[in-house]
């Protein structure tokens, strides 16, 4: 499969967390526990997937696959970088 039509989701319960569901507002193939984490959910956007056009923070073919066999995809927060005090500039920047 190319393409599929999704609906994205977040949650204020915890920021970069996202789920994919292949109908907008049809959680019927999300189990329970995965509900659980995203209470208060807020609808994004609607998206057709294509393997043609990337995803910022997701492969686009494994999200396809998830939603086709799964019936969805939940895209969790980026890793936590390293805090601005423990990066190293170089000493022309210092003033």
């Amino acid at each position: 499969m190319k393409e599929m039509a999704c609906s994205i989701y977040k949650t204020k319960k915890r920021d970069g967390l996202y789920l994919y569901v292949k109908e907008q507002d049809d959680f019927s193939e999300v189990p329970a526990e995965v509900m659980q984490q995203f209470t208060a959910l807020e609808h994004v956007f609607d998206l057709t997937l294509s393997l043609e056009r990337p995803l910022a923070r997701a492969e686009v073919s494994e999200v396809i696959k998830s939603l086709a066999t799964q019936g969805f995809y939940i895209q969790m927060p980026p890793q936590h970088e390293d805090p601005i005090d423990t990066i190293q500039l170089p000493d022309s920047l210092h003033g």
